[in-house]
């Protein structure tokens, strides 16, 4: 049985993480939910990515988030009411839809497709996000890793 005949990607380095798709996929599935956090995790706007020098962030219930892609997209700001991991999915303030019976439900969005445009900040978020920072500027600054003199000696 040949496992990854049709894999195209990059020579894999590491022995201990798997390029099957199906074991990705178990592993995405049942991922417990320290690591659904980390996978529900939303890019940041233009704007805060300048000013944090961070890319993207695992999402939390009161960040205020825009839905850049599917039915819900636009330029309307709304607050996270709830990450649901279980479902991989946040729901957003003003997104929701009329049920057959009259009630209005939440319509679950993955954070991927949003994009954060304010944080909720408190110390472990601060903490995070310098520490983040930190790896960018340490791996951007120093001339993307090219040897100089000052290193070789």
């Amino acid at each position: 049985k040949s496992t990854s005949s049709h894999y195209k990607g990059k020579m894999k380095l590491n022995k201990n993480v798997t390029s099957s798709r199906r074991k990705q996929r178990k592993r995405h599935f049942s991922a417990p939910s320290h690591i659904r956090r980390r996978l529900m995790s939303a890019p940041l706007s233009k704007e805060l990515r300048q000013k944090y020098g961070v890319r993207s962030m695992p999402v939390r219930k009161d960040d205020e988030v825009q839905v850049l892609r599917g039915h819900y997209k636009g330029q309307q700001v709304g607050k996270i009411v709830q990450c649901y991991r279980k479902k991989f999915c946040v729901y957003i303030e003003r997104i929701q839809r009329e049920k057959a019976n009259g009630a209005s439900v939440y319509v679950g969005i993955h954070p991927s497709k949003v994009s954060i445009v304010k944080l909720k900040m408190d110390k472990d978020r601060k903490a995070i996000l310098d520490r983040r920072a930190k790896g960018r500027a340490e791996a951007t600054g120093k001339d993307k890793g090219k040897y100089t003199e000052e290193t070789m000696e």
